[in-house]
């Protein structure tokens, strides 16, 4: 019998999305908590990581898409909120 070690490469998913679908979901979370608290950090990483899940293929497309228009919506709030001089967090109190 031949004895068969199994490489890195036998270690990924056989659908080839090579983690898309986590990136989708990661870009959903963070554009949408972006939307309350950290929108220059976490709006650009909404885009890089919806960006980068549909180049690879997601099969989640809708959650990566909302990622990036969460994550835009992230980088609007941002420039509105300095525009108004009210920071970069959203005023919760009175």
């Amino acid at each position: 019998m031949d004895s068969y070690a199994p490489t890195r490469r036998d270690a990924r998913p056989k659908d080839g999305s090579d983690g898309a679908d986590g990136m989708a979901v990661a870009s959903f979370v963070l554009g949408l908590i972006g939307l309350l608290a950290f929108n220059i950090v976490l709006g650009p990483f909404a885009l890089v990581l919806g960006g980068v899940a549909l180049v690879r293929g997601t099969k989640r497309p809708v959650r990566a898409l909302l990622g990036l228009v969460l994550g835009a919506a992230d980088l609007m709030v941002l420039v509105v909120l300095l525009t108004m001089n009210k920071g970069l967090l959203l005023p919760f109190g009175s």
